[in-house]
C-alpha cells in the first residue's frame, strides 16, 4: 500500500477523514489484488514511529512462537500460515475452524500444537449419532451414596479437537455454544468452569458433504478465524517426501515435546492486551466492518465480535512479530481469517461464482489506509 506524504499535517495526521466508498462488484476472474497474507507481516509505508514505540518487553511472547513451530516443523512443512493464526488464537482466547481437503494435516497440525503446550488434550470425532451429553457430560445417580454424580465430558480439557464437526446434528452441536464463548458448561443448572487455557480447534472436510450438517452461523461466529488450509507447493511436496520416505509410521511425530506451560501462555496474553492500537487504526477497523452491513454482494455483515477479533488478532500478530503496536498491515493480514465464516454472499454472487475472499478484499482496498 501506498501512502501520498504529501497529505498529512505537520503533526503526522492526514487531513482526509477515514472514510469508505461505495463497494464494486468485484470480477473473479481477474486478480483481486490479494490481501498481504504473508505469515510474517512487514511494515512498508510509515516508519514503525507513526504507530508506536517498543516499550514491551515482548521476547516472551517471540521466543514462545519460535519454540512452538520448530517443534511442529520438525513434522509439518510449510503452513506457516496455518501455525501463525493457530498461535494468535491461542493468545487471544481464540477458537479456530480450520478447513481443507482430506490430507492436509489439519488434524495432524492440532495434535502437534497440543504435544508442545504441557496442558491436558482431548480429541473428539463428531459423528451422525453424537449426542450432547457424549460431548459435555452428564448427570449419573450413584446407587452407593444415593446421589447424583456429574461425570465429566471430553469437552473437558484445555486443548480440544473435533474432527470433522459438521458431521454432528444441530442438537450435538448447540452443546458447543455456551462452553465455546463463555467457557463453561451447565447442566442440570449447575455451571462448571472450564480449566485455563480452553482452546477449540475443529476441522472440517469442504468437499465431502454427504452426511455432514452446516453449521449454524450462531456457532460459526464462536470462532476466532477460520483458516482455510491449501495444498501445499511442489517444492513442499517434494520436502514432505524426503522427510518421509524412510518413515512411514510418521515416528517423527514422536520427538514433539512440550515447550511451554499454561503461565507461560497466560503471561503471552496479558502482554499482548497491552500493546498499543493507535484510534486512527481503531476507526480503520470499525470502517470495515461497518462496509460488511452495507455492500451490495453481501445477504449478512459482520457482528461487533467480528470487529472486536480483528483487534484482537491484530494485536496478537503484531507481538508476535516483536512489536507492541499494531499497524495496517497487521490488520489487513487477519482480516480475511476473522471475516470469512462470518459474511454471506447474496445469492446472486454466489450464481455468480463469487468468493468471500474477492469481496473482503475489495473491501479492504476500498477503504482508505490511515496515515
Amino acid at each position: 500500500m501506498n501512502i501520498d506524504d504529501n497529505n498529512e499535517n505537520q503533526d503526522g495526521t492526514s487531513e482526509n477523514p477515514l472514510e469508505s466508498t461505495e463497494s464494486t462488484n468485484p470480477d473473479p476472474t481477474e486478480n483481486t489484488g490479494a490481501l498481504n497474507l504473508n505469515p510474517r507481516p512487514t511494515i512498508t509505508p510509515t516508519p514503525d514511529a507513526e504507530w508506536g514505540r517498543n516499550r514491551l518487553d515482548l521476547s516472551l511472547v517471540t521466543n514462545m512462537v519460535d519454540k512452538i513451530k520448530d517443534e511442529m516443523q520438525k513434522v509439518i512443512i510449510g503452513q506457516d500460515e496455518m501455525m501463525d493464526l493457530l498461535l494468535a488464537a491461542l493468545f487471544t482466547h481464540g477458537h479456530v475452524l480450520v478447513e481443507g481437503v482430506p490430507g492436509v494435516a489439519k488434524t495432524l497440525s492440532a495434535k502437534l500444537m497440543a504435544q508442545t503446550i504441557s496442558v491436558g488434550f482431548a480429541r473428539i470425532q463428531f459423528t451422525p449419532d453424537l449426542m450432547p451429553t457424549d460431548v459435555v457430560g452428564t448427570n449419573v445417580f450413584n446407587m452407593k451414596d444415593s446421589e447424583f454424580s456429574f461425570n465429566r465430558g471430553p469437552i473437558f480439557s484445555n486443548i480440544v479437537l473435533i474432527d470433522e464437526i459438521n458431521r454432528a446434528p444441530a442438537k450435538t452441536q448447540s452443546a458447543l455454544f455456551e462452553v465455546m464463548e463463555e467457557y463453561q458448561v451447565t447442566v442440570d443448572g449447575i455451571t462448571y468452569p472450564m480449566d485455563f487455557p480452553f482452546f477449540v480447534v475443529a476441522t472440517q472436510n469442504p468437499i465431502e458433504q454427504e452426511g455432514t450438517y452446516k453449521l449454524p452461523e450462531a456457532q460459526l461466529d464462536r470462532f476466532l478465524f477460520k483458516i482455510i488450509v491449501e495444498y501445499p507447493n511442489l517444492e513442499e511436496e517434494k520436502a514432505i517426501l524426503n522427510r518421509f520416505k524412510n518413515d512411514f509410521r510418521n515416528t517423527q511425530s514422536k520427538s514433539v515435546k512440550g515447550v511451554c506451560s499454561a503461565a507461560e501462555i497466560k503471561a503471552c496474553q496479558d502482554l499482548i492486551e497491552q500493546v498499543h492500537i493507535k484510534d486512527e487504526l481503531v476507526n480503520y477497523i470499525a470502517a470495515i466492518i461497518h462496509n460488511t452491513r452495507n455492500n451490495g454482494d453481501l445477504f449478512l455483515g459482520a457482528s461487533p465480535r467480528a470487529s472486536l477479533a480483528i483487534l484482537k488478532a491484530a494485536k496478537a500478530i503484531a507481538a508476535m512479530n516483536g512489536r507492541d503496536f499494531v499497524t495496517p498491515d497487521d490488520i489487513q493480514f487477519v482480516a480475511y481469517p476473522v471475516l470469512n465464516h462470518r459474511i454471506i454472499l447474496t445469492p446472486e454472487r454466489e450464481m455468480e461464482g463469487y468468493d468471500t475472499k474477492f469481496v473482503v478484499n475489495d473491501i479492504v482496498k476500498k477503504i482508505e489506509v490511515p496515515r
